[in-house]
């Protein structure tokens, strides 16, 4: 790679090394964390900031988003919603982070993220995924999200 393509294709980073859409979500992160410290990790303020956010996103995004969200309650109405670096997530009862939704149009990519973190558990073997793309739900895909998170919250119990 000459130097020149290696200048364009970091064109978007700043000085310190952080996109400023990475910027963004680490600001995000910090009010969010300020917020769950006021709210003591309540219900309806987790909903009311997970609704807001999916609110502003653009489409795809905002529908993927609100129906993870209802697939996500149905299948696991333990974990809590909340917003976790400017995005839909849902925690367990001890507020860690067990899955969340990334939109597209975050960081401008093609696809959304839906991903686990370690405590969802969901080990098989040596190597299983973490994070999945999404261009477009359907009945196929809820049912595997449906199965991924209950399996995430049975064993994280």
């Amino acid at each position: 790679m000459s130097a020149k393509t290696a200048t364009k294709k970091n064109a978007k980073k700043t000085d310190d090394g952080f996109s400023a859409e990475e910027k963004t979500a680490m600001k995000a992160r910090v009010q969010e964390l300020k917020a769950e410290a006021r709210a003591s990790k309540n219900r309806e303020e987790g909903e009311k900031a997970v609704s807001s956010v999916i609110a502003q996103m653009e489409e795809p995004d905002r529908i993927m988003a609100a129906r993870l969200h209802e697939i996500i309650a149905e299948s696991a109405p333990a974990l809590m919603p909340k917003t976790w670096y400017g995005m839909p997530a849902y925690a367990n009862q001890d507020g860690k982070v067990i899955c969340f939704f990334q939109a597209a149009s975050k960081f401008n990519v093609r696809y959304a993220t839906l991903g686990f973190q370690p405590d969802a558990n969901l080990d098989d073997g040596n190597m299983w995924p973490a994070s999945f793309a999404l261009i477009k739900l359907t009945a196929a895909e809820e049912a595997k999200i449906k199965a991924l998170v209950e399996k995430a919250v049975t064993t994280n119990s």
